[in-house]
C-alpha cells in the first residue's frame, strides 16, 4: 500500500468512528430525553446534520486525494513525454558535432530527430488542446463539415504517421453515401477522431487491426473506431473519459501518454452537441469507441 493509498485509508477510518460516536451521541440523547419532545427533535436535527457533514467532508477528501493522485500522475507522464525526445535529439546532435558521420548515417540520425520533434510536438498539442476543452466558455465558429471528407482525412493520416497498410486501417463507408453533414468546427473534429484512430493504434499492440465505420442515421451521424487490441474491462468504460485518467492495468503501463485524449474528445463532442461512448467485452477482446454528432437540419 503506498503513502497516498495509506492517507486515504485513515481518513476514510477517522471519518467512519466520527460518524460511529455522533451516532452513538445520538442514541444516548434519544435515551436521556425520549420523554421530552421539543429536546429530542433538536437533538436528532443536529446529531444528523453533523452527521452528513462528516460524510460529506470525507467524500470530498477523499476525491481531493484521488484528484491529486491524478496529477501527479498526469505530471510525470508529461515529464517523460518531453524529457525523452529531448534526450533522444540532443543524443544525436552531440554525436553529429563531436564525429564523422557517412550520409546514411546522418539521413538516419535526421529521420529520428524529426520523429523526436513530432513527438514533442503532439504532447505539446495535447496539453494546448486538453486547456481549451476545459474552457466552457470558449467558443468556436461551425459551419456545415462533411464526415465522409473528415473520416477519409484522419484515416489517411494515420497511415502515414503511424506506417499502416489499408489492410491494417480499413475505413467503410456505407455504398452510396456521398455526404454526411453535421454542423462543427472542421479542425476540432479532425482532432476528435484522430484521437481515437491513435488510441486504436496504442493499444492494439503488435496485430493491428483497425476498422473506422462511418454509419448515417436520419437524426444523427456516428463514426465507429473498432479496434481488435487489449480491450476494456467494464467498470473502465465511463472513467476512461475524465482527466489524466489512465487504466489501472499492465498492458496499459506499456503505453507512455498523458491521459487526456479521450477527455478532449469527449469535451469536443459534448461542445457539438454529441457525445462518445466505448464498449468491450473485457481484457484481450478489443474495444469499439463510437463518435455521435447531430446530423445537419435538412442533410438527411
Amino acid at each position: 500500500m503506498t503513502g497516498r493509498q495509506k492517507t486515504i485509508a485513515f481518513f476514510i477510518t477517522l471519518g467512519s468512528i466520527l460518524v460511529a460516536v455522533a451516532v452513538a451521541l445520538n442514541v444516548g440523547w434519544i435515551a436521556i430525553h425520549w420523554k421530552s419532545a421539543v429536546p429530542l427533535v433538536l437533538g436528532i436535527i443536529f446529531f444528523a446534520l453533523i452527521i452528513a457533514g462528516l460524510v460529506i467532508y470525507t467524500i470530498f477528501l477523499v476525491r481531493e486525494i484521488h484528484r491529486n493522485e491524478q496529477h501527479d500522475s498526469f505530471i510525470n507522464a508529461v515529464t517523460h513525454e518531453l524529457k525523452t525526445p529531448i534526450a533522444s535529439i540532443r543524443l544525436y546532435l552531440e554525436t553529429l558535432q563531436s564525429r564523422e558521420v557517412s550520409d546514411a548515417q546522418k539521413k538516419q540520425f535526421y529521420n529520428v530527430m524529426l520523429a523526436d520533434a513530432d513527438r514533442l510536438q503532439y504532447t505539446v498539442e495535447q496539453v494546448l488542446k486538453a486547456g481549451l476543452a476545459g474552457q466552457k466558455h470558449a467558443q468556436s465558429p461551425l459551419v456545415s463539415v462533411d464526415m465522409v471528407s473528415i473520416v477519409t482525412e484522419c484515416v489517411d493520416l494515420a497511415r502515414v504517421r503511424h506506417h499502416l497498410s489499408e489492410e491494417a486501417l480499413r475505413i467503410e463507408v456505407p455504398a452510396g453515401h456521398t455526404e454526411a453533414l453535421v454542423l462543427g468546427n472542421p479542425d476540432e473534429l479532425v482532432t476528435a477522431l484522430s484521437n481515437l484512430i491513435d488510441n486504436a493504434v496504442k493499444y492494439s499492440g503488435e496485430l493491428i487491426e483497425i476498422s473506422v465505420r462511418l454509419r448515417a442515421e436520419e437524426d444523427k451521424i456516428c463514426v465507429e473506431v473498432h479496434d481488435r487490441g487489449v480491450g476494456l474491462p467494464r467498470n473502465q468504460l465511463k472513467l476512461i473519459f475524465d482527466r489524466f485518467y489512465r487504466v489501472p492495468r499492465r498492458a496499459a503501463k506499456q503505453v507512455k501518454g498523458t491521459g487526456l485524449g479521450l477527455y478532449i474528445v469527449r469535451s469536443i463532442a459534448k461542445k457539438h452537441g454529441g457525445r462518445v461512448y466505448a464498449e468491450s467485452e473485457g481484457e484481450g477482446k478489443g474495444s469499439t469507441f463510437t463518435l455521435e454528432l447531430p446530423r445537419a437540419e435538412g442533410a438527411a
